[in-house]
């Protein structure tokens, strides 16, 4: 298939490669063009635009970073929605509002287009080893078309309803996600105050009930000092900022997301938003002596 990618960041790159190693054409854009060597290296396609790219795709992958940046290239005269051929298929893998998931479908059926919403999970290890959750919101029968590619760089896709579905469940996965990390961070501070071995800790714990993606991938990298993104801070603030907002919207209170919230926006001031979310250890001195 003839394929088009906008956005090939930390996961996107990755996803990339997998896609044309599975056979397929693969056109690419990115605001930031360094960040798409590797793949145009691999056989991809330079394109310098949205519009450009949408004129020879038969599906459009798109993972930026904010919901502003999705309609900055979905909507308006050089946008996706004004200038993919009748019959492509959108997929939005950005984490972003499920209400602007449900305008991107409804504009694109009015427009003879087919859009899915299909956030991921797992990070960049995840996109690496094409082991990624993916969370879809759509038709049912583009879906079932589209698994095929989705295979290539997930191990676990489930379509969970109409527009704004995968999105929606996206959340779920990073409230979560908030939750854990915090207990993860407070495991390893209490571990070094009662003058264990945390490495060791780690071993006992992640193989028992505490057990997580988080404990597992990101506990080791706190305890290393490593705080390179597989997914950065900023944007995982963004997506928090999402859930509490749909959760205010029905009337629900989640302390939990809130709390792990304002500790990562403290992060972010202090000037580690660029860093990964496992960061969220420096709030607890754990590497001081």
């Amino acid at each position: 298939m003839k394929i088009g990618f906008i956005g090939t960041g930390v996961m996107g790159n990755s996803i990339g490669r997998h896609l044309l190693e599975g056979g397929h054409e693969l056109s690419v854009f990115t605001r930031t063009a360094k960040k798409a060597e590797d793949l145009l290296e691999q056989g991809a396609s330079w394109k310098n635009n949205p519009k450009e790219l949408a004129a020879d795709a038969e599906v459009i992958f798109t993972m930026v970073g904010y919901p502003t940046d999705v309609k900055e290239i979905y909507f308006g005269e050089n946008g996706l929605l004004a200038n993919a051929a009748e019959g492509t298929v959108l997929i939005d893998l950005t984490t972003s509002q499920p209400k602007l998931a449900q305008e991107i479908s409804e504009a694109a059926q009015a427009k003879g287009l087919h859009a899915l919403d299909a956030p991921v999970s797992g990070g960049d290890i995840g996109a690496k080893n094409a082991v990624l959750s993916v969370m879809v919101g759509g038709e049912e029968d583009i879906f079932n078309r589209l698994l095929p590619l989705f295979r290539l760089f997930a191990g676990n896709i489930i379509l969970q309803g109409p527009a704004g579905s995968g999105q929606h469940t996206k959340m779920c996965n990073q409230i979560n996600i908030a939750n854990n990390m915090l207990g993860v961070c407070e495991s390893l501070i209490y571990a070094k105050k009662a003058g264990l071995d945390p490495e060791n800790v780690l071993r006992s714990i992640s193989a028992g009930a505490a057990g997580s993606w988080s404990l597992s991938n990101l506990a080791p990298k706190m305890i290393e000092g490593d705080f390179r993104p597989g997914f950065y801070v900023k944007h995982f603030i963004k997506d928090m900022k999402i859930a509490v907002e749909e959760s205010e919207r029905w009337g629900l209170d989640l302390p939990g997301l809130k709390l792990s919230l304002g500790i990562y926006e403290e992060l972010e001031r202090a000037g580690d938003g660029d860093l990964g979310t496992q960061a969220l250890i420096r709030h607890f001195d754990f590497m001081e002596k």
